[in-house]
């Protein structure tokens, strides 16, 4: 998180950013190795997405981060620094208790990070004489340890008598009179009347000038004419004379060159592009890192051209016009630990409110390994510490019947850390709807974590494109009503269903049943900020509803059923009591055998659609 910093405030300086802002890492001993993130971070250090120009590694090697100094207890390795050896960075063994020494190190470390652009580390070995904190014991479990921290006098005590004895550089006399001064001057302070604090007026404050609005509705205009985006898509889509690209790239290319004129719908590849190129366009950088963000993991989105018989690259998004905002795709295959990735990320988003920062994971469920910087940082970092962070997380979800680690970006564990307006997860169903999520997250005068969980069945579903009218007049809905049957009397059940796929599941399905005028189907886009109004907006037109079916693709103790089920309650219709149409509960996300997950698709397809009354 702190290189992510590190890196945006560095870009905002220019091409000397190096040398203007340093990345400095205190770390404990044993927390050192914890996790696998530091491993990471010394692997990123040098790579041209995530490299900073060296960071300043502090261990604080005070060997309290276990209960025992058996070494075999440890680690399997002699020093804890020696996971810096992957990348052949300098490890400088200090003693803490030599004041002078320690100073000196720090000296050299500054000047090597400055010189050679490559990450350092001081190891200093020191003690903490209580234990993990004042309250602790921890001579209950290092006698000998702390036998010999209690017979150590201190560390300014040594000093002062390694100072006395060159040649009285300070005395004793004059060591304690300084001490005594500060200490008078600690109690001075505690008699003082509380003064108020000036206001700090720093760059942070500047740079998120505007954009801390706490309302969701504040409005933006995302729709755009559709001359820009006929200018738009005939960039995106028109390479120089000397790329030389593969023919799946020219064919992709060349359908969307149709698509900006209106000939064909929009796919979701093309929906992003236009989005981005607007953005750059406007003066709002777009950064886009993930295992295989350039091409898309499904191969949808093709921001990256490669050259098929030289070693180079065309990004069109890098020529929209001379002067426009930066387009930055970085593909992070080679580093596949997402925990320490997002938190780049959000890091980069915290200092770099102008631009549009995008993670996107392989598979939504990879999101897994990152838990602790979504718990810790993502999900709660504005209420804990008023750093707001505009980042936006690409999690592909939907259950297509490739396995339990493939299906589900785990929306029942993102809906249980909403609360507080603190992010906002969507499910969008069509490609306009991507289109106008992502513009909206860069344009509106607020930055909020997003969530998108998209489809990868969608990505070149025909019924999931858009025309090109829904990117020039429209905007993000956060429900999206059933066109076929809006205001019907006929209508006697409503299937209100989020999950891109199971809405053209059940669509389908209501076209082979006889109740085709009677079931209505509404897509639930916004999972949280939950839209309440806009739902009793949708639901008002059937009156004559008695029934309301809840559809997920998810097993029930998973999805959003459980964590909604209260919002679904409150709504104004003529009953609270909805039913649930879905996979039964189960431990795994989903089935791995192809013949299960249909006929789990039917059965719970079949449930939505059960004794309809006449």
């Amino acid at each position: 998180m702190v290189l992510g910093q590190v890196r945006a405030r560095q870009e905002r300086r220019g091409e000397d950013g190096q040398a203007k802002v340093v990345g400095v890492l205190i770390h404990g001993d044993s927390a050192l190795g914890g996790l696998g993130v530091n491993q990471t971070t010394f692997n990123l250090s040098q790579t041209q997405g995530y490299g900073t120009g060296g960071t300043l590694h502090l261990v604080i090697n005070n060997q309290i981060g276990f209960t025992t100094s058996r070494l075999q207890d440890m680690r399997s390795s002699r020093y804890c620094t020696d996971i810096a050896k992957m990348v052949a960075a300098p490890i400088i063994h200090v003693n803490g208790d030599d004041v002078d020494a320690v100073c000196q190190v720090m000296e050299l470390a500054c000047e090597w990070r400055d010189t050679f652009r490559r990450d350092i580390i001081i190891d200093i070995c020191c003690f903490r004489k209580h234990g993990h904190n004042e309250s602790d014991e921890p001579r209950l479990t290092q006698p000998q340890m702390y036998q010999a921290v209690d017979a150590h006098p201190g560390t300014l005590a040594r000093y002062g008598e390694s100072l006395a004895r060159r040649g009285g550089l300070l005395t004793q006399a004059q060591q304690d009179e300084m001490t005594a001064r500060y200490r008078d001057w600690l109690d001075s302070c505690q008699k003082r009347e509380p003064q108020p604090l000036k206001p700090a007026i720093h760059s942070f404050s500047a740079n998120w000038y505007g954009l801390t609005n706490p309302h969701w509705s504040a409005p933006v205009s995302t729709a755009l004419p559709r001359q820009k985006l006929a200018a738009y898509g005939e960039i995106i889509s028109t390479l120089p004379p000397d790329v030389v690209a593969h023919p799946t790239i020219k064919r992709q290319l060349a359908l969307r060159q149709d698509m900006a004129a209106g000939t064909q719908p929009v796919d979701w590849g093309m929906a992003e592009m236009l989005a981005y190129a607007s953005l750059v366009d406007a003066g709002v950088g777009v950064r886009l890192s993930g295992e295989d963000s350039g091409r898309g993991t499904f191969s949808h989105r093709h921001a990256v051209v490669h050259h098929q018989t030289e070693a180079r690259r065309y990004l069109p998004l890098q020529h929209i016009r001379a002067g426009q905002a930066s387009f930055d795709v970085y593909d992070s295959v080679g580093l596949l630990n997402e925990e320490a990735l997002l938190a780049f990320e959000y890091g980069y988003s915290t200092s770099a409110p102008q631009q549009l920062v995008i993670w996107e994971a392989q598979f939504g469920d990879f999101a897994n390994g990152a838990q602790v910087a979504i718990d810790q940082f993502i999900s709660s970092g504005e209420t804990k510490w008023d750093r707001y962070s505009g980042l936006t997380i690409l999690l592909p979800h939907g259950y297509d019947g490739q396995g339990p680690e493939h299906s589900s970006a785990r929306p029942e564990r993102w809906l249980q850390l909403c609360a507080e307006n603190n992010m906002q997860v969507v499910m969008p169903s069509e490609s306009a709807q991507m289109f106008h999520l992502l513009r909206g997250q860069a344009l509106r005068p607020m930055r909020k974590p997003l969530v998108i969980m998209m489809s990868k069945r969608l990505l070149r579903f025909k019924g999931a494109m858009s025309e090109l009218c829904e990117f020039t007049d429209d905007a993000y809905k956060p429900v999206i009503t059933d066109p076929q049957l809006h205001q019907s009397q006929k209508v006697k059940r409503v299937i209100l269903c989020s999950g891109a796929q199971v809405y053209y599941d059940v669509l389908e399905a209501r076209k082979q049943r006889e109740h085709e005028d009677e079931v209505a189907i509404v897509r639930l886009e916004q999972l949280y900020p939950f839209p309440v109004a806009e739902l009793n907006d949708v639901l008002a037109s059937w009156p004559n509803c008695c029934e309301w079916i809840w559809l997920q693709e998810e097993p029930e103790n998973q999805g959003a059923w459980r964590q909604i089920r209260h919002e679904l309650a409150a709504l104004k219709i003529n009953t609270p009591y909805w039913q649930y149409a879905g996979r039964p509960a189960a431990a795994a996300p989903a089935t791995g055998y192809g013949r299960v997950h249909k006929q789990q698709i039917d059965e719970f397809l079949a449930a939505a659609f059960a004794d309809i009354q006449p």
